[in-house]
């Protein structure tokens, strides 16, 4: 036996003995599997090596590795169900993941409002959170806290694991994430899986696969990972870290809370943010999952960033416009849930109970919701004085009576807005406006200011978004 021959035995029998499957973290002991479906599995191991999943619920895949290490499969699950079950992937070595439970599987994502854990952020604190940690203790919802990662190419694996909740893991989990996780079990009853995938600070471009961002000219792509943690929030190094990893992991539809740091070059967002849809649906290879979101909640950027200007406004308006434009998409407004001294609004409940509303009336089919606010759809002038708005209106949804609103001003051909006096009008379904430094009125505002508080109240109690009839 020459050496060559030798050391080449040498290293084929080294590699051999070391060989075993590697998988995603997020397939491990705890998860959540979504209903069914064919639910996608993958991992590593040896080139040519056939790979067997059995499963306690009695289905079985077999697929074979292929010559750059990988392998992929599908598994058929069950009805949602609160037995705990089991997959055996046997390879070159055998992985039992155990504790699995079937049910319904949703992922977070965005910047530090959806990142804010139950525990608050730094001094801002999450309302009712003690009342929530104390119930937290609950089998049947389980939490993927993914840590904060960047990768400058895509990432096989995240930084994160499966837990059980309880007051420990609830405790760190998005407020947002673990809100909305408890009100989906408390209305569907089947076990609820909740991954969270969020970095504080972050503008849209980091959640982007370059391939995307190739598109506008003027987004600088860095070659390197800076050692500096805060400092590695690059486009798409968030998305090849802690988004495309997940690939097509089976979920039933995504919740974003995003746009802050976008506020100081808005024009470009609504564009970003359906780039960003439609790559994350093309991922996960269903061009029609849901996509819910919220808009930016009531800041006042000018006291507190020294930044005047309607920059946090126009995401807004981006983000109304994405969700008339987008199918499958929907959007909360939070101006009734904002503070406008604290960037980060401790009434994340209510945030959470309408994404969850959104979610159980057009997923799960539940009657009886309030799941969206009334939508301007048009103004007229009449006798050249009064301003009629006229709203689209859901689930029998009407204004309640006020003769103090907030909010709106009106302008004339001079292009300079006046605040307007607001009353309700036929039906509680209109707003009338009037304004004595206004004879003939072209153009209206609603909320365009960054510190706007809404006191428009409706019977649902959903909120109308701000909004404008002008482009100026």
């Amino acid at each position: 036996m020459n050496l060559r021959f030798f050391l080449l035995l040498f290293f084929l029998c080294s590699a051999l003995l070391n060989a075993q499957i590697e998988l995603p973290s997020f397939f491990g002991d705890n998860m959540v599997l979504q209903q069914k479906g064919q639910v996608p599995i993958w991992g590593k191991d040896v080139p040519g090596t056939t790979i067997r999943i059995n499963s306690s619920w009695g289905k079985s895949v077999t697929v074979v590795v292929d010559k750059n290490g990988f392998w992929y499969a599908k598994i058929k699950t069950k009805t949602a169900s609160f037995n705990k079950e089991t997959l055996e992937i046997i390879g070159s070595t055998t992985v039992k993941i155990k504790n699995i439970l079937i049910g319904e599987v949703w992922f977070c994502s965005g910047q530090s409002n959806m990142e804010m854990p139950m525990k608050g952020l730094g001094k801002s604190k999450v309302l009712n959170a003690e009342e929530y940690l104390d119930n937290s203790t609950n089998e049947f919802i389980r939490l993927f806290n993914n840590q904060r990662t960047a990768s400058v190419s895509p990432s096989f694996d995240v930084n994160g694991e499966w837990e059980v909740s309880n007051k420990a893991s609830a405790h760190s989990f998005s407020a947002i994430g673990y809100i909305f996780g408890v009100k989906l079990l408390e209305q569907l009853n089947v076990p609820i899986g909740i991954i969270e995938s969020a970095w504080g600070g972050t503008r849209i471009e980091c959640w982007m696969p370059k391939e995307k961002l190739l598109e506008y000219e003027d987004v600088k792509f860095s070659k390197t990972l800076p050692v500096e943690q805060n400092k590695q929030k690059k486009p798409s190094f968030l998305y090849n870290a802690m988004i495309y990893p997940f690939k097509d992991f089976k979920i039933k539809g995504f919740l974003w809370y995003q746009g802050e740091s976008n506020r100081t070059n808005p024009l470009p967002y609504k564009s970003y943010m359906k780039d960003l849809i439609s790559s994350w649906r093309h991922q996960w290879k269903d061009n029609k999952l849901p996509f819910y979101f919220v808009q930016i909640a009531p800041f006042d950027y000018a006291i507190h960033k020294n930044a005047p200007g309607m920059g946090a406004n126009l995401i807004r308006e981006a983000q109304l416009k994405i969700s008339q434009e987008i199918s499958n998409t929907g959007m909360v407004v939070s101006t009734d849930a904002g503070d406008c001294n604290d960037i980060h609004p401790s009434k994340k409940e209510i945030v959470a109970k309408r994404l969850a509303n959104m979610a159980l009336t057009n997923q799960y089919k539940l009657k009886d919701l309030k799941y969206r606010s009334p939508e301007f759809r048009s103004m007229t002038v009449e006798k050249n004085k009064s301003v009629v708005l006229s709203f689209n209106f859901y689930d029998n949804d009407i204004f309640i009576e006020n003769k103090n609103i907030k909010g709106f001003e009106v302008a004339g051909s001079d292009n300079i807005f006046y605040e307007a006096r607001a009353m309700t009008g036929k039906n509680n379904k209109k707003i009338i406006l009037h304004s004595q430094n206004v004879a003939k009125p072209i153009a209206v505002r609603y909320g365009f200011e960054d510190c706007f508080e809404n006191n428009l109240m409706t019977k649902s109690g959903w909120p109308v978004s701000v909004f404008r009839t002008d482009d100026w």
